[in-house]
């Protein structure tokens, strides 16, 4: 038992340190007015392998990470801070718990769609709960960006479209590998 639980704590800890390197590099590189999220596959790893907690603990320190990015900084944060504490938090949260989730449902029938759909959902949930907060708590701030038409158009089109479809794909390109990863460690297990 404390075999696992040391083998757990090094696990996470050493997927929160490549999160917060690749969120760190994702910080200095953006498309458009939003940091592009590199590291969606910490999250997922550690939501496949430790569980939705460990999803949800590295969701929570990804928003923290989130929180000091630039874009973060110089756009949302001077608007309203508690809504970008809360938006950069939740979201990232949100994410890992439900990738853990969705892993142990499906993978009691398939582990590879689990993976694969486990890893998809972090995007997805992320980027869905940060238009949210779009449309709600930042809603000033892409009415004042948008000078004319709709800011559903403007949300999905300027602010997260490009990145979405970036971490997207590189979750996808990804998930295969960290199919792999996932069966050797549950190798190790044994």
């Amino acid at each position: 038992m404390k075999n696992i639980r040391t083998r757990t704590i090094t696990g996470i800890g050493i997927l929160l340190a490549i999160e917060i390197i690749l969120q760190l590099i994702g910080n200095i590189w953006a498309l458009g007015p939003v940091s592009i999220n590199l590291s969606l596959i910490p999250i997922a790893l550690g939501a496949i392998i430790f569980g939705p907690g460990a999803g949800a603990f590295l969701g929570l320190a990804n928003g923290g990470i989130v929180l000091l990015a630039p874009a973060t900084q110089a756009i949302f944060w001077q608007v309203t801070p508690i809504g970008t504490l809360l938006v950069c938090l939740i979201k990232c949260t949100v994410a890992g718990l439900v990738s853990g989730l969705i892993y142990r449902l499906i993978s009691k029938k398939n582990q590879f769609a689990a993976v694969i759909v486990a890893s998809l959902i972090v995007p997805i949930v992320n980027t869905a709960l940060f238009a949210l907060g779009c449309f709600t708590v930042f809603r000033n701030i892409v009415e004042s960006a948008n000078d004319n038409g709709s800011i559903y158009t403007y949300v999905f089109l300027v602010m997260i479209g490009w990145n979405f479809i970036f971490e997207f794909l590189v979750t996808t390109i990804l998930s295969p590998t960290v199919y792999k990863i996932v069966s050797i460690y549950e190798r190790s297990e044994e």
